[in-house]
């Protein structure tokens, strides 16, 4: 089973792409993630994307897609991956299908976790970490016993600036933009699962499984 996971900032998928994983046996590739193993590989795809990064520019989308090929080529993905991450754009995703169909596989679900805006504005800008032992707090869901100050160390909490609610709403804009039209494109090919992510974790989990089945 190949899966993507997709979702706006703050929608959850990082804890529901664990849940996935550990159900289903799948193997979690995040982008993030491909790109810091190949610069610290030194691969010689690391070093492309390193002109660009250090410039200060996109990497060119075939040289993501290349990453991501080599990682789901590997034999720990011959029994599945979750794509966590990527595609961010539809250029990706037909350029992700066209690489995959040359060696005879394809993406059988693409699965999107729908948060309304307004919620996802409330869960991003309401963080705050503290600034010694980076323990996270939430000022709505999980705020502090003292305002201002961490509960385990006693350190200051402070808001990162892409956590700021101007912040929080372009980079929404920017997914929507960019990342929210692959909801139609894996619709129109009969393999979009959405599910309601504005409800406990436990419960998303069990939807997306439900759904999965």
């Amino acid at each position: 089973m190949n899966i993507i996971l997709l979702g706006a900032p703050g929608a959850g998928k990082g804890t529901q792409a664990v849940a996935l994983v550990n159900a289903k046996g799948l193997v979690h590739v995040a982008s993030g993630d491909l790109f810091r193993d190949n610069l610290s590989r030194n691969t010689e795809l690391g070093q492309t994307a390193k002109t660009y990064m250090d410039k200060g520019e996109l990497v060119p989308d075939d040289v993501t897609v290349k990453m991501v090929l080599e990682r789901i080529g590997r034999p720990d993905c011959a029994d599945g991956f979750l794509l966590d991450g990527f595609p961010r754009t539809i250029p990706q995703a037909e350029a992700l299908d066209k690489a995959l169909a040359s060696e005879s596989k394809a993406i059988d679900n693409a699965i999107s976790v729908a948060v309304p805006n307004e919620e996802l504005i409330k869960r991003l800008s309401g963080r705050w970490i503290c600034r010694n032992c980076q323990a996270p707090f939430h000022m709505v869901d999980a705020p502090p016993k003292e305002a201002g100050k961490c509960d385990h160390c006693g350190g200051e909490l402070y808001q990162r600036d892409d956590d700021n609610e101007t912040t929080v709403r372009n980079r929404l804009d920017v997914y929507s933009k960019q990342t929210a039209p692959l909801i139609d494109y894996y619709r129109g090919q009969g393999k979009l699962l959405e599910v309601n992510g504005n409800q406990p974790v436990e419960a998303v989990t069990k939807e997306m499984l439900a759904a999965l089945a």
